[in-house]
């Protein structure tokens, strides 16, 4: 089993890369904010404890949204691996996957960060805006600080994996087909 961390600043262009992969691979994919819906639609114990914390202007914990990734993963079946994307975002985060999926036998086997030059992000994410009706999408500020946010606070997660020799860089610049395809040479190497 493959479990790979689908990782790079806002519009690098993972939710796109991902369904290709899921596709290729027949990954399962593991994305936090999916996990979060459901379990607030379905009234889950997990959901309740996350709509608490939100209820009271918090962050859900860490503790809790791991629980949510376990129980997904205990709930997946004939799966060849995970795709985690936008998740783990923070160091803490990834220590806990890293400690969960240890438990499990199944450790993360690669990082996948697409590395898009900023300027090429500011033009996706405004050309996207177009037509996603996103206001945050159409204001390069907001695309600007969206960035820096992300370089502060989640980039970090990226040191982490390199020191553990599962960070690969991919150029994320180029058609999609051609990401695509360097993507999937970095995963077919650890076959």
């Amino acid at each position: 089993m493959k479990n790979i961390v689908l990782f790079g600043p806002p519009g690098a262009g993972k939710g796109t890369q991902s369904e290709k992969l899921i596709e290729k691979y027949n990954f399962t994919h593991l994305a936090t904010g999916d996990l979060f819906r459901m379990h607030l639609s379905e009234g889950t114990e997990l959901g309740k404890q996350a709509q608490k914390y939100m209820n009271e202007g918090h962050l859900v914990p860490d503790e809790v949204v791991i629980d949510m990734v376990d129980a997904k993963i205990n709930s997946t079946e004939n799966s060849a691996g995970f795709i985690f994307d936008g998740f783990p975002r923070t160091v803490p985060q990834a220590e806990a996957l890293d400690r969960l999926l240890d438990k499990k036998g199944t450790p993360i086997t690669l990082m996948l960060m697409l590395d898009v030059p900023e300027p090429e992000l500011i033009n996706r994410i405004s050309e996207r805006g177009k037509t996603s009706g996103r206001a945050d999408d159409q204001n390069i500020e907001k695309i600007r600080t969206r960035i820096r946010v992300y370089e502060k606070e989640t980039l970090p997660v990226a040191e982490y994996y390199n020191n553990t020799g599962k960070l690969n860089k991919i150029y994320g610049v180029g058609n999609i087909d051609e990401i695509f395809n360097r993507l999937c040479e970095a995963i077919d190497s650890t076959l």
